[in-house]
């Protein structure tokens, strides 16, 4: 993960404003591994800044996912949450019993994207890929319907 006086240097190089509310953010950020969602950032962050609010929490965190140091991951119960994110173009495998998401580089889509641009007639310019399953540890466990 990146060190939050990098991620202080890019904000203030992107012209954002590093408020104690934002500053509360991103040591949070910083400071974990894995998944976040914006709730647990927003509780863990009041331990520093109790007037935090929730909407300071998903501004600065997508203004990260816009950045390229967070990636947006889209729960199969409609949530969204967040997690780290590698240079480069990636994706995210997620468990759909216990969350954990894995990413991972490769997709190899292009007569996909080519098929749906001949289809369409769009140019495609981007696309975002992401897998659900069962990591190892949890295939061996019975389902408890989280789907």
């Amino acid at each position: 993960m990146i060190s939050l006086e990098s991620l202080e240097q890019q904000l203030r190089a992107r012209g954002c404003k590093l408020t104690r509310q934002r500053r509360a953010v991103l040591r949070v950020v910083t400071a974990t591994e894995g998944r976040l969602d914006a709730a647990t950032v927003c509780e863990d962050a009041k331990a520093e800044c109790p007037e935090i609010g929730l909407t300071t929490v998903y501004r600065t965190l997508d203004i990260l996912a816009d950045m390229g140091v967070l990636r947006r991951l889209h729960l199969p119960d409609g949530c969204s949450t967040y997690a780290p994110a590698s240079p480069g173009h990636r994706h995210h495998v997620i468990c759909v019993e216990c969350g954990r998401a894995v990413e991972f580089e490769g997709c190899d889509l292009t007569a996909l994207l080519d098929s749906v641009a001949s289809k369409t007639g769009f140019k495609v310019e981007d696309h975002w890929l992401q897998l659900l399953g069962r990591c190892p540890a949890c295939q061996g466990k019975p389902c408890q319907g989280k789907r």
